[in-house]
This record gives structure tokens, sequence and C-alpha cells, in this order.
């Protein structure tokens, strides 16, 4: 695989970088927007990343007016906050209904508009004005863009009930319904805004991944879905491939980078594939910038951290068992390890002479790769797909039962594809497990996020309000949200030694605090540092990790588990070593 050279990008004015949170996007934007600039080109870089840390990569106080980077003359960066951006056009849309409409209601619409779609349709509307400013156009060579919009909410932005206002006509409980509402005026915008994505002449989809299997799905999934929208100009940007490999962790690092490669997805084997060095710096700097598509440089900071002052799972299993909980969550972003956490403190509860349930929505066989039978442990799993299906057939009967449009059904398909929907789905499985703590600990690999649990507790409140329920909510899903807030609870957050894994697990934490769910641990896993190696690359990016171990480390007052990187599935006793 060839090392990207951002000119196979070039002919095309709009660039945008989309993959799953962690891969790179950012830095990749970043690094392509320099080089670019370097040449004289006239660049724009703009970012709706909630997680964003421009301000970090280039060292300047950053606006959403646009901003001249010093040292790169012809590089502008524009820095938009999508959640600030979230928050004014919620209020907007609700704020005709206050005082007229019941609290119950309010409050429904409120926790509606609070999910990852809102802020995504938000953040659309940002860049959208940029795609569709003719001085912005004819000022710029290229305009970069740090993360791009799902199919999901492309899809939405071309069905014509997504302008009808069609909150007040929720069926069920999730969260993109509504979020157009009010922006009749801009949807000629947002309509030459997609033109523009799918025009291949104009606009260069970049997929940014890591060479591993997990991010490779997720960019499949991302391919195919906006290339069915006639978005089909991408390329694949694998981001961290390690080069060389001189001692055994090197070895099985690099070892597992190419057997992921080796059996990348069918969807993605069509497309122009480029690769990044793995680099052992931070992005930050905009000599680190430069550096980053052309060489590496190993001369980081290297702080040996004092193992002996973090916890381990041991210590997270030990306080568990002495606080008496009886449901625990193992919670945070795709790949970071909650099903190993989960299996080992599982396990470790098991091994204290407790009785527990380890379930999981991942499939059971994956389950089994982490744990086979043990003594006191009960395996299940929640079949995901199962229970979307069911539901998204729930809900479509009874829209139809009630003399919906085509139109309006096609709003509800679309928007029961939201990420919030498929919580939502899974939510009645959850509720059933949670019950079986009467007589056992229950650990859950993965939990409805704070957001979807208030969007159900409002909904439950919206549907008492005009008496649509008729006693149809199981009496497990009326006690969960009270047990959830309560003593009985612990929620583990894992995440991995970097900035946007770290980003995202401290806004989930926030999700769960408007919740009122307490977070017990952090577990900050797959950690170099805790490593013995001897290669330089690998050495110095467990130094780049300190400083986000010093972050969480302050932020939980030391309430937190340092696991070790490992290159393989780590399975039974080896668990309760973590």
């Amino acid at each position: 695989m060839k090392q990207f050279d951002p000119t196979i990008v070039a002919n095309t004015k709009y660039l945008f970088f989309t993959g799953k949170g962690g891969v790179g996007k950012t830095s990749a934007a970043c690094a392509t927007a320099v080089y670019l600039a370097d040449r004289g080109r006239e660049v724009l870089l703009i970012s709706t990343d909630p997680a964003s840390n421009l301000q970090d990569v280039f060292a300047t106080e950053l606006s959403n007016r646009g901003t001249p980077i010093p040292g790169a003359p012809h590089l502008t960066v524009v820095n938009l906050d999508p959640l600030q951006a979230a928050a004014e056009y919620r209020e907007s849309v609700i704020a005709p209904y206050r005082g007229v409409m019941p609290e119950a209601v309010i409050a429904n619409m409120e926790e509606q508009l609070s999910g990852s779609c809102t802020i995504e349709i938000a953040a659309f509307n940002e860049f959208a004005g940029f795609i569709t400013d003719v001085g912005v156009q004819r000022k710029y060579d290229h305009i970069i863009f740090d993360t791009a919009p799902t199919g999901h909410t492309l899809r939405l932005l071309q069905l014509p009930s997504a302008w009808s206002g069609f909150i007040s006509e929720s069926t069920h409980g999730a969260s993109c319904l509504g979020q157009l509402s009010g922006l009749e005026s801009k949807k000629e915008m947002y309509r030459a805004a997609v033109s523009t994505l799918a025009d291949g002449g104009l606009t260069t989809l970049v997929l940014v991944t890591r060479p591993e299997e997990a991010p490779l799905k997720e960019a499949e999934r991302a391919s195919l879905e906006l290339a069915e929208l006639g978005i089909r100009n991408q390329i694949l940007l694998v981001n961290g491939v390690l080069l060389q490999c001189d001692d055994p962790i090197s070895v099985k690092l690099y070892e597992k980078q190419q057997t992921a490669l080796n059996a990348i997805p069918e969807g993605l084997t069509p497309l122009n594939a480029c690769m990044i060095p793995l680099r052992a710096y931070n992005i930050t700097g905009l000599e680190n910038v430069r550096a980053m598509l052309r060489e590496d440089k190993r001369e980081v900071a290297h702080r040996a951290l004092n193992t002996e002052q973090f916890h381990r799972m041991r210590d997270v299993v030990d306080s568990i068992e002495k606080s008496g909980r009886r449901v625990v969550f193992t919670m945070g972003k795709g790949g970071v390890g909650k099903t190993t956490i989960a299996a080992a403190i599982a396990l470790g509860l098991a091994q204290r002479g407790k009785k527990v349930l380890l379930t999981t929505t991942d499939p059971a066989a994956h389950l089994k790769f982490v744990l086979d039978r043990a003594d006191n442990v009960a395996m299940s799993h929640i079949d995901e797909q199962a229970e979307l299906k069911r539901y998204q057939e729930e809900v479509l009967s009874k829209a139809q039962a009630n003399g919906l449009s085509e139109e309006d059904l096609a709003y509800i398909e679309e928007d029961l594809r939201s990420p919030c929907t498929q919580e939502i789905a899974v939510f009645r499985a959850f509720a059933e497990m949670v019950a079986q703590a009467e007589d056992r600990i229950v650990v859950i690999d993965t939990a409805p996020t704070g957001h979807t649990l208030l969007l159900l507790e409002s909904t439950e409140s919206y549907d008492r309000e005009i008496q649509r329920t008729k006693g149809e909510t199981p009496e497990s899903v009326k006690r969960l949200l009270p047990r959830l807030r309560s003593a009985e609870t612990e929620v583990v957050i894992v995440t991995l030694p970097e900035a946007t894994p770290v980003y995202e697990a401290l806004r989930l934490e926030d999700d769960l605090k408007r919740a009122q769910i307490a977070v017990g641990w952090w577990v900050i896993n797959q950690s170099l540092s805790q490593v013995d190696t001897t290669n330089a690359l690998l050495r110095a990016k467990a130094g780049s990790e300190v400083e986000w171990i010093d972050r969480i480390d302050a932020h939980t007052d030391g309430r937190f588990a340092l696991v070790a990187w490992n290159a393989g599935q780590i399975k039974d006793e080896k668990l309760l070593d973590l």
C-alpha cells in the first residue's frame, strides 16, 4: 500500500474527511491542508467535530469566522462548535411552544433534539453555508472539512417529510424526528450542498481508518452507505501503519495490523487505498503537522510512569464487590475494549464467590473468544439486529394503522435507522437483563446512553400526557431508570490513552450526568506505557500517552485503572491479570 500523497485529492475543490472516532481524521485533514497551502494553494479548513482539538493542533486561538495560521500563509482555519449550534437550533424550534404545550411535551421535544443526530444536522447547517457561499468558492482553491455528514443525515435531508415539523407527530422515542422543523428557508441551500457532495468533479471523500478490524468495518459501512447516495469519489486512507518491527512487542503489533489489512472488507477493495505510517508524536504544532506526511520524529519526551501509583482491574473488582453493586455497565465508544473489561469484571466477581450474569450486544461467539464457561458466570447476549427489526416492524405497523402518508412513512423508516433508535430497540432487552439483578450481579457490556434513557423517560411522560401507552410499558422498563440512578448500579467508562477517545468518554460522562447516573470508575485500556518494549517508535508513542493518562488522573481524582496493550484476545484466567 503506497504512502498518502495529497496531490491525488488536489483535483477537487472540496475534501471531506470521515471515519470512526479516534482514527485520525483531524490529523489527516490538518496535514493535507498544510501540505496544499505550502504549495501555494489557498486553503480553508473547517472542523465540525465536537471533540475537535484544532486549537491545540495549530497552537492558535480559533473561531467560527476563520483564522489565518501563522507560519502557513495560505491557510485559514474555521472551528465550528456544533454543540453550541445544536443548542441554539434546539431553542429556536422549541421556544414557540413554551407556555403553550404541557411541560411533559416540552421535555419530550427537548430530549428528542438533544441527540447526536441533531448535533450532526446543526453541523451540516453550518458547513452547508460554506459549500454554497459564492464568495468562499471564489476565494479558496480547496475547502477541507474535518468530519463529513453520515449517510443517515443525508438521506433525511432528501425526504420531503423532513421539512414538515414532524416532531409533534412522533409515534416512537427516536431523536431524529423534527430536527429539521423550522429550517424550511434553508431547504434549497441544503439541496445544493448535497448535490455538491455527490459531484465527483467537485468533491473527494476521504475515508480515514486504522489497520484494525473494527475501524475497517466501519469504513466499509460508511463507504457503501454514501455510495448509495451518489457520493462515489472516495479514497481509503489507513492511518497509523507500523512499517518496521524489531522486538517482540513491535512484531506482535505489526502482525496484528497486517492480519487486519490482509482481510480488508470486500466493500473497500475497489477504492484507491493509501496509508500514513504510525507516528510517535502527537500531531500538534505546525512542525509536527508538516512532518506527519513526510517523516517520523522520535524526539518525544519520554516520562516514565510509576506503575505502582495506578490502580489495576483487581482494584475495580474489589471496589464493586465491597460496595454491593448489583448492576455493572461497561460503556465507551466502539473499539476501546468494553467486552474484555466486562469479562474481566465478571470473572473477578465470580472468583470472589459472587453469582454473575455477563451479557453483551456483541454476538455470543465474540464473547466466547474472551471467556469460556466459568464457575458462577452465566453468559448471554442481546441480538441487537433482531431487536431492532422487531421494533422497526412494531413502529411501522402502528404508523400504517394511523393512516400516515407514504412520505411520512419513508421519514419514519429513515428515522428508525438512527443510532438512538437502535439503542431504544434493545432497551426492553436490557431492562429484562437488569431485572435479573434480584438474585445475581449483572454485568452488561454496553448500555443505553444517558440521552437515550432521558429520551425514553420523557417519551413515557409524553405518552401519559396524551394517553398513548395504554398500559404497554413493561414493569422492567418502568423500574430500570430508578435502578440505574440508585446505589445498586456501577458505570465503568472504558477509553484509550488518546485524544479523541478521551474527549468522547468525557462527553459520554456528561450525558450520563444529565440522566443523574453516576460514573464509578474509568479504565484506560491498551496502554503502551505499560509494556516493556525496546522499539524506539513504540517507546516514543508510549510517551505521548502520558498527557492523556495525566488528564484522566486529574479528572477522576485517581479513580481509574490502567490496562497494558496486548496484541491478541485476552481470555479466561488471564483476564484476572489485567
